[in-house]
Parts: C-alpha cells; structure tokens; sequence
C-alpha cells in the first residue's frame, strides 16, 4: 500500500450509523489507502436523519481513522464508486439472510461495470443483530448505556432528538 492509491468505497444508507458500521469502517480502514463512507441518497425515501447530517454522522465517529472520508451520492453505487477513482465496493454481511440479496446486487454491480470488485465482510459476531430498524424501535424504550451496544455514544443525544421529534 506504499503507492498511497488503493481506494475503497463502502456504500450504504447510514440511517443512523451503528457500531456494526464503524466496526466494518475501522476493519476496511485497514485494507486500504483511503476509504470514503458513500451515503446513499434515495429521494423516494425519508430518513431518520437527512443526508447531510448522516455525513455529519460518520464524520463524527471516524474523526480517529484519518483515512477514512464521508459524502452522499445518489444514483447507481457502481457510478459512485468509479467518479471517485475507486475499484473497490465494500459490503458488509451481518445475519446470513443477508447473502442472497448482497449475491444479487453483486451480480448486477458486475453486469453495470465488471471492473468493480465486490468485497464482503461478515460483521462481528456482537453486531450481527444490529440494524438501523432495531435502533428506530429500541431507542424510545432503552436508557443510553443499552444504546451504548448498538450506537456510538457520542450520536445517542442525536437519534434522541430525532426519535422524540417523530413520537
């Protein structure tokens, strides 16, 4: 990794970031030069969080992996990862229902470029269950410290905020 050119991208919606994320972020960190965190826009859908503050977001918790950026993009994943000089789409795996839907966009990402590469890494055995949807449940009924094992701290008082605001 000496030529300060292997880039990864690791693609998703981030609605809000959890620890199984950063936990695949800091892990993909590791495998390459740069890795840009690309948030998913999709207009036909409203998030918990807006995309500029899911940058905020990841901004926030990765500020201690300097080799690792966020930004949004909407679109196809696979025009993403080439307009930022990427070859490399990172997706992560938590249960193993995950599989067959993750094989699939893989093979059609190939079929839209075949000189990206799909990497798939299984998240950590205490972060499998976690999931942005879980999080959108727990969070009005759980007191921070049980927070503490699905979020980052640091983003708790956000998904707060934003959850009462629903209620």
């Amino acid at each position: 990794m000496a030529d300060g050119n292997r880039i990864a991208v690791y693609v998703g919606s981030f609605d809000p970031i959890t620890l199984g994320h950063l936990n695949l972020i800091e892990r993909s960190s590791k495998l390459v030069d740069r890795l840009i965190v690309g948030i998913g826009i999709n207009a036909e859908k409203t998030g918990l969080f807006s995309p500029d503050e899911r940058v905020d977001l990841v901004q926030r918790v990765t500020a201690d992996v300097p080799n690792v950026e966020a930004t949004t993009f909407d679109g196809l994943a696979v025009e993403f990862v080439r307009s930022v000089g990427a070859c490399v789409m990172i997706r992560g795996i938590r249960p193993l229902t995950d599989i067959a839907g993750e094989f699939t966009m893989m093979m059609a990402n190939r079929k839209l470029d075949s000189e990206i590469e799909t990497i798939f890494l299984m998240a950590d055995e205490e972060y499998g269950h976690v999931s942005s949807s879980l999080l959108k449940q727990i969070t009005p009924l759980a007191n921070d410290e049980q927070l503490e094992k699905f979020v980052p701290s640091s983003i708790i008082p956000d998904l707060r905020a934003k959850l009462s605001k629903k209620a």
